[in-house]
């Protein structure tokens, strides 16, 4: 199951060439870990902020740190070619109605309050009253979800950021038909649930990045127990997440290398963390590597089913 099916003719040139990419990945890997400890780094931008960002179609506000992201996500998510977004009430009082069978985005909306005993408090001593703060959370809809709605809060509305598709990568995460999420501001493979999570591309700093990263949680994604059944049970911070995130990252490399996809954020940076296993285990890269391969097969053979995976296999 971990190798590559649907092979056109030819198809074991291919895989004899493929093996060969996946020894010359490792060894460099093995070679700049060797060389060093290398930082963690988060390619993306947690506090996205860029022009054309989200905004309130009602008062023209722009949203800001992480309702960016989920904005963004759920405009990609479902098409809109807007980012203008109402709450269900402003809609109504702009002269608006949501679509029926519309649903909305949960955002959140962060300040500081005095609760009116403290404003008591501080009046009766003289000081300065106390604040706390809270989260509030609201659900808004995007423009093209609501009828009737003045041309004003449609026109010119600031279209999505652009994204710098690769086709190949795009054919390779719908063919796969894992359920693929974006949005929010972190990177993750959620095993009790079986569903990948990512940024929405126009966060990455740089957004070839994106696939970087969506297929290294894709190379977790195969390690569930109806596909590839490798351990995905260890606690973070022990010796086997450590070990399955190196598989996760060396599947993502070999992914990369055979889809042609070079990130501007090298894997080795991203290995660093684990030298420490590397160290203790003189044979724990070639498992990591082995699993890798196979979970790259598993994900590469998906290009049976895709036209555009199979010309680039």
């Amino acid at each position: 199951m971990g190798r590559v099916r649907g092979r056109r003719a030819g198809g074991d040139a291919g895989g004899a060439a493929r093996a060969s990419l996946y020894d010359e990945v490792t060894a460099r890997i093995v070679a700049e870990l060797e060389a060093g400890r290398f930082p963690w780094v988060q390619p993306w931008d947690s506090t996205a902020a860029a022009p054309r960002l989200p905004r309130n179609a009602a008062s023209n506000r722009a949203y800001s740190g992480i309702n960016v992201l989920i904005l963004w996500g759920e405009g990609f998510a479902r098409g809109y070619a807007s980012q203008g977004w109402l709450t269900f009430r402003q809609a109504i009082e702009a002269g608006g109605c949501v679509r029926k069978g519309e649903h909305g985005v949960g955002v959140v909306y962060a300040d500081r309050f005095s609760p009116e005993a403290e404003k008591e408090r501080a009046a009766a001593e003289g000081d300065a009253a106390r604040t706390v703060p809270f989260l509030k959370r609201f659900t808004v809809f995007n423009v093209a979800q609501v009828a009737g709605l003045p041309e004003r809060m449609l026109a010119g509305a600031a279209p999505l950021p652009e994204r710098e598709l690769v086709p190949v990568a795009e054919a390779l995460i719908a063919a796969c038909r894992a359920d693929f999420r974006i949005g929010g501001a972190e990177a993750y493979y959620a095993p009790g649930e079986d569903y990948v999570r990512v940024p929405p591309q126009p966060a990455f700093r740089h957004q070839i990045d994106y696939y970087r990263t969506a297929l290294h949680e894709l190379g977790h994604w195969t390690g569930h127990a109806s596909r590839l059944a490798r351990d995905l049970s260890n606690p973070f911070g022990s010796a086997g997440y450590a070990r399955e995130e190196l598989v996760a990252e060396l599947a993502s490399a070999f992914l990369c290398a055979a889809l042609g996809i070079q990130p501007s954020v090298r894997h080795a940076d991203y290995l660093g963390s684990w030298l420490a296993v590397l160290r203790a285990d003189n044979r724990a890269i070639f498992r990591a590597a082995s699993l890798a391969s196979k979970a790259a097969d598993y994900l590469l053979a998906f290009g049976a089913e895709s036209p555009v995976l199979g010309e680039a296999a």
